[in-house]
């Protein structure tokens, strides 16, 4: 896939690769090089295979910045797919980025991400016609999510940031972290952007809230786990208010109705994983106790969200997209990746699948969020 073809001088390009192919990182490396990119993101799985061609294509493309992450599947020129390495260039014509690693999730020192950050801000003085974004790639299994957009939203007020958790497959293993066109362990990796294109987000959650409620009464939330829903065993209210035998519960239908939590007008999907110790239930992302949470109902998964990208004010030149596992989960299932791919195609998006997504200074799960990258609109 080069989305590159016939576009527009500084219009990102994308390309996809098999990852196991023995000549990977030429092809992508050849692919990129027209395009002068002064950022390549790259996305694969399996993620055994992403090291080896980040290092290959640092060495290729001298100067530009390498950054990254494994995936639970990519978003490429077949639309959903697996076993490849996808790599999206940023021409230097039109991009400037800049890469750092927050270091030492394990003790979580916010202060020193803070400074960090707000040094890297401090680097991209505002500048007329340009605007920033940044993209975050988080460990998706170090569960440390929350804090990283906290951090990210309190240093860089004003710039929009969206991202994806790092995926194992369907493994929910480890996962690896590139920047600097290396690994880099135990770290999340954050891009700050500045473009001369118009930048817009996408999000959208194919679910709408039931009138099935609960009170989160216990917690762990740094464990990401709830023990009591209404007072009572969590798994047992949970399958009690959807409908389902708490015996059988699987993913399919954690994912058909997740637990919804409101903040202000909208409502964020909180994503069940499993059934854990006691009839715990095992959330993608941090839940507090007294949480009041509603019961979600699955709507048309193709057609809010051909909608939500209709909605952009011009034809995007490409859309960096996040885009939760279980939603490509419930795509597979219900025969749409033929759909979806149409949409992807059309709309010229490129990304992975997650363990969870970022923006608008949350972490969310089972929702697709992106950036639209669009050419300028045009001054009257």
């Amino acid at each position: 896939m080069d989305t590159g073809a016939g576009a527009p001088p500084g219009a990102p390009v994308s390309l996809s690769v098999a990852a196991d192919a023995a000549d990977a990182a030429a092809r992508l490396a050849a692919g990129l090089a027209p395009a002068d990119p002064a950022l390549v993101l790259l996305f694969g799985s399996p993620r055994e295979t992403l090291a080896p061609v980040a290092d290959a294509l640092a060495a290729a493309l001298p100067g530009a910045e390498i950054a990254g992450c494994s995936s639970a599947g990519e978003i490429g020129a077949a639309g959903y797919q697996r076993g490849t390495i996808v790599a999206i260039g940023f021409p230097r014509a039109a991009f400037r980025a800049e890469v750092v690693a927050l270091e030492d999730q394990a003790s979580i020192p916010v202060s020193a991400w803070l400074a960090r950050l707000r040094r890297l801000r401090a680097g991209f003085p505002d500048r007329a016609g340009a605007q920033l974004f940044g993209i975050l790639l988080a460990d998706g299994m170090a569960r440390h999510e929350d804090v990283l957009v906290a951090a990210l939203d309190a240093a860089l007020p004003g710039v929009p940031v969206v991202g994806g958790s790092a995926g194992d497959g369907l493994d929910f293993g480890a996962s690896v972290q590139i920047a600097g066109g290396r690994p880099v362990p135990g770290a999340a990796v954050f891009v700050l952007v500045e473009t001369t294109l118009a930048v817009s987000e996408v999000s959208f959650a194919h679910f709408t809230p039931t009138a099935q409620r609960a009170v989160v009464t216990r917690a762990d939330p740094a464990a990401r786990e709830i023990f009591e829903l209404n007072a009572e065993p969590a798994a047992q209210e949970y399958a009690r208010l959807a409908g389902l035998d708490a015996a059988r519960m699987d993913r399919t239908d954690f994912a058909r109705h997740p637990l919804l939590w409101r903040t202000g007008r909208r409502h964020h999907v909180r994503a069940i994983s499993g059934v854990g110790e006691g009839g715990a239930l095992r959330l993608m992302s941090a839940i507090e106790p007294g949480t009041v949470l509603t019961l979600g109902q699955a709507g048309d998964v193709t057609q809010g969200f051909a909608e939500a990208l209709e909605a952009l004010p011009r034809q995007p030149l490409m859309v960096l997209g996040f885009d939760c596992i279980l939603r490509r989960l419930a795509v597979e299932r219900a025969g749409m990746t033929g759909q979806m791919a149409a949409l992807f195609a059309r709309y010229r998006v490129a990304g992975f699948n997650t363990y969870g997504e970022q923006h608008g200074g949350m972490h969310v799960n089972q929702t697709f969020v992106g950036l639209a990258l669009m050419p300028p609109a045009e001054v009257p």
